[in-house]
């Protein structure tokens, strides 16, 4: 009787044993699941991020009284800190580079119809010794926080190309020259490729430049050209130059419409009333008085291009909620948000776009959400850690098509082709790495896989956009 008894007990303990393993192994799988969904979402960053925190809005000029330009620095210890999307520092003690590969043609398959409503920011200000004499941009500054407390540890510097770039990923095409006609016909067929039927050109007018470049107006020429050869048109995103305001903002849209509105790659929009007018992305017009604005964008200002030869649509970046009210006021004729870092700003959470869609629609403004693949400044920002947002291969990206398509806009706006120091390019990327550095890639996909993710979405948002567009609508003339 014992006997059995102890066989029962044996046979139940045994029981309860793999019971109890088993459990063990569910609940870990359980765990392991949550905690990889919680990481998931934290590289996708909510969308209610703090905006108060100190690195929010403060990196836009005049937005709580931040001094519109920052100086100087390096710190090559503090990028380190960025979970999976910084750049790996001091790996090895001898130098291993992984040269970029020969740049890969481009498609050749039947690609579908270029979408004209779909736009991408592009940057010609880099530059290398054989067709510029020095690197430019490439060899950009560590940037200067201006809070002192944050920069009394940090030395400064420059980076020192071909090696080490302004950038926390690396070209295919290496540190190449904007001036290159290779490179601008290389840039084409990657924009052609991905279905994009406009590139918004940054533009200083003639003898302009940003702080840590040169003239470009002398290369736009060239990018017509190119662009006209893929049936590609170009729009121009007006950068804040020195002094800029109501007058010679008057003078420099003459300038380009007079000078190169005739080209067959210039982009015109057609409205709803049958006109095709130029575009202009004007870059932190919130820096600019609405009542300045008006002098240009409204019937009766003194400088009114409204209803004369040089009449086209103008189009202010919206930050904060406020600014609504005086881009009503200027007169612009629709928004765009740029950012590619939801939660940044009120004009970058995807959460704000169905609401921004309704304001505009109500006062006949065009909304033109802008949709990024990722965010990353460190390598000219190190302090900046707080507006990283991780890839996670393509599914960020994707992420803000869908809330874009969603919100059914006039135009969807791409940030960027190749704003490689914000690491906000569409453009291809190779795997290298130096005795200091890993760039990042887009393994385990190949350099074009955001070109082909871009042309997925293209060929999905035209055929959505027939759904809702206004009547007699089309994109160019």
């Amino acid at each position: 009787m014992f006997a059995k008894h102890l066989s029962f007990w044996r046979l139940k303990y045994v029981i309860m044993a793999k019971f109890r393993r088993r459990t063990c192994i569910i609940l870990s799988l359980f765990i392991l699941f949550i905690f990889s969904v919680m990481m998931g979402l934290k590289m996708l960053r909510p969308n209610k991020a703090a905006f108060g925190v100190p690195f929010g809005l403060d990196l836009l000029p005049e937005v709580h009284q931040r001094p519109p330009h920052l100086g100087k620095i390096f710190d090559s210890q503090m990028s380190d800190k960025i979970n999976s999307e910084t750049n790996i520092k001091n790996l090895k003690r001898v130098e291993i580079t992984v040269k970029p590969s020969k740049a890969s043609e481009p498609y050749v398959e039947d690609l579908p119809p270029l979408n004209y409503y779909l736009h991408v920011f592009y940057y010609s200000w880099y530059g290398n010794p054989q067709f510029d004499g020095k690197y430019i941009h490439w060899n950009h500054s560590v940037l200067k926080h201006w809070d002192p407390r944050i920069n009394k540890n940090n030395p400064q510097g420059k980076h020192n190309p071909p090696d080490d770039i302004g950038s926390s990923f690396y070209p295919e095409l290496g540190t190449y020259s904007s001036r290159d006609p290779a490179v601008i016909e290389t840039h084409m067929k990657q924009i052609y490729s991905a279905s994009i039927g406009v590139l918004a050109l940054s533009w200083y007018p003639p003898g302009s430049h940003d702080e840590n470049g040169i003239p470009t107006d002398d290369l736009v020429p060239t990018i017509l050209d190119k662009a006209h050869k893929y049936n590609l048109k170009v729009t121009f995103h007006i950068e804040p130059y020195s002094n800029r305001d109501d007058q010679n903002m008057y003078e420099n849209v003459k300038y380009i419409i007079d000078k190169y509105g005739n080209h067959p790659a210039f982009y015109r929009y057609k409205t709803k009333s049958g006109n095709s007018l130029p575009m202009f992305y004007i870059y932190d017009s919130y820096i600019t008085k609405p009542e300045q604005w008006a002098n240009l964008l409204t019937i009766s200002g003194p400088w009114s291009i409204r209803n004369s030869p040089y009449d086209a649509l103008f189009i202010a970046l919206l930050v904060e909620d406020k600014h609504k009210y005086d881009i009503l006021q200027s007169g612009f004729n629709g928004i765009y948000t740029y950012f590619a870092t939801n939660g940044f700003t009120y004009g970058s959470s995807y959460e704000n776009w169905g609401r921004l869609k309704l304001f505009c629609d109500h006062f006949q403004l065009i909304f033109i959400p802008s949709v990024g693949p990722g965010y990353i400044d460190t390598s000219i920002r190190p302090w900046n850690t707080q507006n990283t947002r991780n890839r996670v291969n393509g599914k960020y990206y994707e992420t803000a098509l869908s809330a874009a398509l969603q919100a059914h806009p006039s135009v969807i706006s791409i940030t960027s082709f190749n704003e490689w120091h914000e690491g906000t390019q569409i453009e291809k990327a190779v795997p290298k790495r130096t005795s200091n550095t890993v760039y990042l890639d887009y393994w385990p996909h190949k350099p074009s896989h955001y070109l082909e993710l871009t042309r997925k979405w293209s060929e999905k948002y035209s055929k959505e956009r027939t759904t809702y567009a206004l009547e007699n609508q089309s994109p160019v003339s």
